[in-house]
């Protein structure tokens, strides 16, 4: 189903993505970026604000199935982009593997920064880089977790990449 969200003015423009899984065009004003984008225009809270500078992680999503922190990209710039955020994870009322294995090793406390994480996690996955625990940490060193739970992060995402299950 595609979604039309606001009439435009001089200064914006129209772009089209697909967000998890479902088509939307939007019209935007040109300095909106895609974390403003996909919590305020299109309801996807899951998505967090943390620094708001590209510091922290929390707002991770994949982008073409890359992980970009969406607080630093301008939505207009991701104009027929397939984004993925946390909400897109879960299929049927299933987890994914990865949110089972981050409940089933206490991969997070307070889980503020738990969607930048499963985000990150699954764009680690897919690049196919890491292969030991030491890879896995430098390779989501960009995802800062403020209770210290990295040690269980880690233990999720090699369960993941080990087996593919929890």
């Amino acid at each position: 189903m595609d979604k039309t969200v606001n009439p435009p003015t001089s200064n914006d423009l129209q772009i089209a993505l697909t967000i998890n899984g479902q088509g939307h065009t939007l019209v935007v004003e040109p300095w909106v970026t895609l974390l403003d984008l996909l919590r305020d225009n299109i309801g996807l809270t899951g998505t967090k604000k943390g620094c708001d500078h590209g510091q922290c992680g929390a707002c991770t999503v994949l982008v073409n199935g890359k992980r970009i922190n969406s607080c630093l990209a301008l939505a207009v710039t991701k104009d027929g982009a397939e984004i993925t955020t946390i909400e897109g994870f879960a299929s049927g009322g299933k987890l994914h593997a990865l949110q089972t294995a981050f409940v089933h090793h206490d991969a997070f406390q307070c889980g503020y920064c738990t969607p930048g994480q499963i985000c990150s996690a699954q764009g680690l996955l897919d690049e196919g880089h890491a292969k030991t625990r030491d890879d896995v940490r430098e390779l989501m060193s960009g995802n800062l977790c403020r209770c210290g739970a990295y040690t269980n992060i880690t233990d999720a995402v090699m369960q993941v990449m080990l087996d593919g299950s929890p």
